[in-house]
């Protein structure tokens, strides 16, 4: 049985805090709110407390930025 595999193996559900998250769900990865990637939870560096959402790495978040906030970065 590898990581991906039996109870609890699926996707989590978190609350995302400031420094930290709290598991809602039990799982072992989440989904990149910009690319739908799986993110393993041991890999999960970036996400958005405001909109509570996960981004696979600096560039995702950097993007989902400039989407929400267009004026800010001069779109």
């Amino acid at each position: 049985m590898n990581i991906f595999e039996g109870p609890g193996a699926g996707e989590a559900r978190l609350r995302y805090g400031n420094s930290d998250y709290s598991v809602l769900r039990p799982g072992v990865f989440v989904r990149c709110a910009v690319t739908g990637e799986r993110i393993p939870l041991d890999e999960l560096k970036y996400w958005s407390v405001d909109r509570q959402e996960p981004c696979k790495d600096i560039h995702a978040s950097l993007k989902r930025e400039q989407e929400m906030n267009p004026g800010h970065y001069g779109g």
